[in-house]
C-alpha cells in the first residue's frame, strides 16, 4: 500500500495542481519535495477567479497548501 507521500513521489516530473490556503490554486511540473511538503515547481501558472498568471518557477512552503493533487494523464 504506497503512503500520500509515496504518490507525491511519484509524480515527479509530472503536473501537479496545488490549492493554497488563501484561495489561489498554482499547476506546474513537480521537480522536488520533502517531508514538510515543501515542493519545487517548474511552468508553474497561479489560476484563480478564472485568470491565469505564469510564474515559472516557484518554491510553495508546505505550511501554505492545503491540498495537492497529480493531474491525470491522458492514460488513465
Amino acid at each position: 500500500m504506497e503512503r500520500p507521500i509515496d504518490v507525491l513521489n511519484n509524480a515527479k516530473g509530472k503536473r501537479v495542481l496545488i490549492k493554497l490556503k488563501k484561495g489561489p490554486e498554482i499547476s506546474g511540473l513537480l521537480q522536488a519535495l520533502d517531508l514538510h511538503l515543501n515542493m519545487w515547481l517548474e511552468n508553474a501558472e497561479q489560476i484563480s477567479e478564472g485568470e491565469t498568471i505564469k510564474l515559472g518557477t516557484v518554491l510553495v512552503r508546505g505550511d501554505n497548501i492545503l491540498y495537492v493533487s497529480p493531474e491525470k494523464s491522458e492514460k488513465e
